[in-house]
C-alpha cells in the first residue's frame, strides 16, 4: 500500500488501524479470523489476500489441513450461490424462462 501512504497517508493510517483492531484475539481468536480471511479472499479472488492471510493463518497455529478445509467452506458457499440466485423471486427463475404459452418479453439485450 506504498502508494496509499504517499498519496493518501491519513487513508493508510485509518485502514492500518482498523487492520490492528480487527486482527487480534477477541471474541474470536486471531486463527480463527484469519482462516474467516482467508475464505473470504478465496470468494473475493484475491490472490496476494490468499497468500498473505495464509501466512499469517500459519502462523497463528492453523495448519495446511484447516486452510484446506476453510477453503472447501468457500467452495462450497460459491456452489451454493449459483443455485441459490434463481429463487430470487419467490419462485424459481427458469420455471419462468421456460414457462409455456407466456407471450415473448422485451428485455434490454434482445430486442429485435
Amino acid at each position: 500500500m506504498s502508494f496509499l501512504n504517499e498519496i493518501l497517508p491519513e487513508t493508510a493510517e485509518a485502514f492500518g488501524k482498523m487492520r490492528n483492531s480487527i486482527f487480534k484475539d477477541g471474541y474470536l481468536d486471531l486463527k480463527t479470523k484469519e482462516l474467516i480471511a482467508v475464505v473470504s479472499s478465496v470468494l473475493m479472488r484475491c490472490q496476494f489476500c490468499v497468500d498473505a492471510h495464509s501466512k499469517r493463518a500459519i502462523a497463528a497455529g492453523a495448519t495446511k489441513e484447516e486452510i484446506a478445509e476453510a477453503i472447501s467452506i468457500a467452495m462450497f458457499v460459491a456452489a451454493g450461490s449459483q443455485i441459490g440466485w434463481t429463487n430470487v423471486y419467490a419462485e424459481n427463475i427458469y420455471d419462468k424462462i421456460f414457462e409455456n404459452g407466456k407471450e415473448k418479453e422485451d428485455c434490454c439485450c434482445c430486442k429485435d
